[in-house]
């Protein structure tokens, strides 16, 4: 079963994760709204299961709970991948949400990497600060082992942009984790 339960506990944070990469329930709840938006978008079209229940120290900020999401979702993801063998390892999505159109390419690679080229220009989205997108990113990237690449080809709407970039996420990793029929591990290397 590619599934993960992952639960992290820190002064700042108490965030508990389960994941479940061939589908099922979508529950989100971070206190953030706009965040927990994305992070269903995320699963649905991924067409992932995931629940995720955090607290975090929202009277500071929402800087804490949206990077340790992205460290503990990034390390179910990790978990729940074992050693990589059968999959599709790479995938890439265009999404376009009206005027903005992101693109994500991922490399579930063991190799973690971040390339972001997003310009946001709103203060806001909701009770979102938009920086944030780039901070959940790099801590998901790095915790799940991934080569991930997003970038906004254009965009005016900082809701659109971002939403466009979670949904190309969703897209590329739906196709990345992909079985691929034969169970063998696209390596030359023989390991990832």
């Amino acid at each position: 079963m590619r599934a993960a339960e992952i639960n992290r506990k820190t002064k700042e944070t108490d965030i508990c994760v389960k994941l479940d990469l061939d589908g099922g329930e979508v529950k989100i709840d971070t206190g953030i709204g706009f965040f927990d938006h994305m992070l269903t978008a995320l699963a649905v079209h991924g067409g992932f299961g995931l629940d995720i229940t955090a607290k975090g120290d929202l009277n500071v900020d929402g800087h804490h709970t949206v990077e340790d999401v992205g460290i503990v979702l990034g390390t179910a993801f990790a978990k729940a991948m074992g050693d990589k063998s059968g999959i599709m390892r790479y995938g890439s999505a265009y999404i376009p949400m009206d005027e903005a159109l992101g693109f994500c390419a991922v490399d579930v690679s063991a190799r973690p990497y971040l390339v972001f080229k997003a310009n946001i220009t709103n203060e806001r989205v909701g009770d979102f600060e938009p920086c944030l997108t780039e901070e959940f990113m790099r801590a998901f990237a790095f915790n799940a082992g991934l080569t991930l690449h997003l970038r906004c080809e254009y965009g005016s709407n900082g809701h659109h942009i971002i939403e466009a970039l979670f949904k190309a996420l969703a897209h590329a990793l739906k196709n990345a984790v992909r079985l691929n029929g034969d169970g063998s591990s696209l390596t030359t290397k023989g390991v990832f």
